[in-house]
């Protein structure tokens, strides 16, 4: 019977660590506003828009704490959402050019 339970067990951790990337955490540089909605505590999907206007008038966020920035969005919001946010590279804003180094 324990060969099973530990059998069980090792038959979810392994389900567990073949899903992609970090379970809950989204990209707020590169999300859209459902998945902002669908992934983060308090953000609903009026307060998920605000984020992307926010992110495509100002360019991509440095930090987590920037959330607060946007407007409806409170440090309360942001820390209760700490350990799912991710703060990628984004894409840069409409009209700007970046460099390479070729």
């Amino acid at each position: 019977m324990n060969m099973i339970r530990h059998s069980l067990a090792a038959l979810a951790l392994g389900f567990a660590l073949a899903l992609p990337g970090t379970v809950g955490a989204v990209d707020i540089n590169s999300a859209d506003a459902q998945t902002l909605a669908e992934e983060l505590h308090g953000i609903g999907l009026a307060k998920a828009e605000a984020i992307v206007a926010y992110r495509e008038a100002n360019g991509p966020f440095t930090s987590a704490e920037d959330l607060a920035k946007v407007k409806g969005v409170g440090a309360a919001t942001v820390e209760k959402n700490r350990d799912a946010i991710q703060v990628g590279g984004g894409k840069p804003k409409a009209g700007r050019t970046v460099a390479r180094n070729d």
